[in-house]
């Protein structure tokens, strides 16, 4: 079984799709709730919330009996377990959103050890997974956390991904230069694309280039908190400097 819940909704079993035999919006909502939540027993009450905005304590068992009927026809009986709760239960399943959660744990520990090489797979599992969004045009605050989770780790890995081409250099810097950018353009108030960015301009002979992305940095830190950059961008500044 494969699934994938970031983007557009993607159930495959034994090279046969069942997502187009979910049962409606609510039921594919259902369904990725559960699939978010696998690992534990969920309420039913939980799961009324997360449909129905306001959900009618002596209605959502009428409507969510149903949809949990119709998912069961779909998957398999066995697939969602329990009354009281629910779980779903599908052991082995590949699920997206988990791949490039446990991705990135593994790119950033092959950037740590400066194994730039062990870095790029799992770095673009995760990347991709980030890019795709979660269901758009749906609002939830569960759906929001999950947003929140991807944004995050859409710039762990890119901050992976720029540390990684940086590393091995030569073609790859204008990737790590492209990294840097979206970093900046993502998160302005983050310093790490702006140190990344400067690392790939100078690798590449723009130094000048480097020291205007710095004093960009300083510009936005003092209009926007107050604030200069931290002691690891002035070290870096400095670095350069010192090699006019």
């Amino acid at each position: 079984m494969r699934i994938q819940i970031c983007g557009q909704l993607a159930v495959e079993r034994d090279g046969q799709r069942l997502d187009t035999a979910l049962p409606g919006r609510q039921g594919r909502l259902l369904f990725i709730y559960l699939v978010a939540n696998r690992h534990r027993h969920i309420p039913r009450d939980e799961l009324a919330e997360a449909l129905w905005r306001e959900p009618d304590p002596a209605a959502f068992d009428a409507r969510l009996n149903p949809l949990i009927s119709k998912l069961r026809r779909v998957l398999g009986a066995e697939a969602v377990e329990g009354r009281a709760t629910l779980r779903l239960c599908m052991p082995g399943a590949w699920v997206d959103l988990e791949a490039a959660l446990d991705a990135i744990h593994h790119a950033e520990s092959a950037v740590a050890q400066r194994d730039w090489s062990r870095a790029w797979g799992p770095v673009l599992v995760a990347l991709f997974a980030a890019e795709r969004g979660f269901l758009p045009g749906e609002d939830a605050a569960w759906i929001n956390e999950i947003r929140n989770q991807l944004d995050m780790l859409r710039l762990r890995a890119l901050e992976c991904y720029a540390a990684a081409e940086l590393g091995i250099a030569g073609t790859e810097l204008a990737g790590a230069e492209r990294a840097g950018r979206q970093l900046i353009r993502l998160a302005p108030l983050r310093e790490s694309g702006y140190r990344y960015l400067m690392q790939a301009l100078t690798a590449q002979d723009n130094l000048a280039e480097a020291l205007e992305v710095y004093q960009r940095l300083c510009d936005t830190l003092r209009d926007q908190l107050g604030v200069s950059p931290s002691p690891a961008t002035r070290n870096l500044y400095q670095r350069l400097l010192s090699a006019t």
